[in-house]
């Protein structure tokens, strides 16, 4: 009879416990008939915005609504950065920031193969220069790792269906000391008019964030609709 070493049943019993916890992180109910049916840390996740949404983000009100140019200039963004635009859709920011960044570089990811088609066509139409299509899988953001500076997401995060992978993806790209820019719909202001699950409390933000290991920097609070939360890669 063959028995099995400790280090064999030790190693057996650590996946079986991370398994496990994976199995535990996510909680399937029935909510807001806007979202899945799944939750995480007692948020229901949001039902993702498709290619179907590329007039809604390209709406000639949004820089009046979220005050873009105030955004950008929040970032703080140099010449030579390497930005990533994560959940970049139709390529409404990534456009903007392709023209900040200079010799620098801007990956546009998105999980949906239609909007990287739309991305690489209107690169292609605009001219644009320093943009760097990547289609990324809802669980890995399929960036290097310590490659990025700066990465920003707007109105993106709450519809992750994998927010803790993703965020621990996003965590690995990032180079040390870099920064993300979290931009959210404020859900403590009822008059912000956006459906209640697609907005985030700073709160609700920051406890998800710390779970991957995200230090909270701090929140710059001077858009007319929405969060801007910054973290950082210790």
């Amino acid at each position: 009879m063959h028995t099995l070493k400790p280090s064999i049943l030790l190693f057996a019993f650590l996946s079986l416990s991370l398994f496990t916890l994976g199995q535990d992180r996510y909680t399937i109910k029935t909510g807001d008939p806007n979202g899945i049916d799944k939750w995480y840390m007692g948020r229901q996740i949001a039902h993702v915005m498709s290619h179907y949404g590329i007039d809604w983000l390209e709406r000639e009100e949004r820089e009046k609504e979220e005050n873009t140019t105030l955004l950008l200039k929040n970032m703080a963004i140099k010449p030579g950065m390497v930005i990533a635009d994560i959940g970049a859709g139709s390529g409404y920011h990534s456009a903007l920031l392709s023209k900040m960044v200079g010799t620098g570089k801007v990956f546009a990811v998105d999980v949906e193969p239609e909007m990287i088609a739309y991305l690489n066509k209107r690169i292609k139409q605009e001219k644009l220069s320093g943009i760097v299509p990547v289609l990324s899988t809802e669980q890995n953001v399929s960036l290097p790792d310590n490659t990025v500076d700066m990465m920003l997401l707007v109105d993106v995060y709450h519809e992750f269906s994998y927010p803790y992978e993703m965020a621990l993806s996003m965590l690995a790209a990032l180079k040390p000391g870099g920064k993300l820019v979290l931009v959210e719909f404020r859900s403590e202001d009822s008059t912000v008019p956006i459906k209640p699950i697609h907005k985030m409390s700073k709160a609700q933000a920051i406890k998800e964030f710390k779970a991957a290991g995200f230090a909270f920097d701090k929140n710059i609070d001077n858009l007319p609709w929405q969060h801007c939360l910054i973290f950082t890669k210790q």
